[in-house]
């Protein structure tokens, strides 16, 4: 099933508190999966991870930005995928830190903190 961005069942299971994983892919092509914790900005069209400067996944959305993030509760699923940017802008980096307070919880001080930035491409479901 393919959602809109604007769809509001949509933007409220975003809202919720749940992990996420995020797929990048490593250079021979596999998939690298891990958990974090992402949020939904639907006026800017982005999913926002922040993450440390020196993780795996930014070396690989480096290398191939295509990347997906997927959530789940129960039947209810929700796959974003898009191109990830890399940003270490002091501004973005307060943004994502303060969207991710509101869904999760004050992250943990991290002078090393980037944003990876993902324009959504598609989004796909069953919600």
């Amino acid at each position: 099933m393919s959602l809109s961005i604007d769809d509001a069942t949509l933007l409220e299971f975003w809202r919720d508190r749940r992990l996420c994983s995020l797929t990048t892919l490593r250079p021979d092509g596999t998939p690298h999966v891990v958990p974090v914790g992402a949020t939904l900005d639907p006026v800017a069209g982005l999913v926002r991870v922040i993450t440390s400067r020196t993780s795996r996944k930014v070396s690989y959305v480096r290398a191939t930005p295509n990347v997906a993030v997927c959530q789940f509760e129960g039947r209810q699923w929700c796959t974003v995928e898009g191109r990830a940017t890399v940003n270490a802008d002091p501004a973005a980096v307060a943004e994502a830190e303060r969207r991710y307070a509101e869904r999760y919880r004050t992250p943990r001080p991290n002078p090393r903190r980037i944003v990876l930035e993902i324009a959504v491409t598609r989004i796909l479901g069953s919600l």
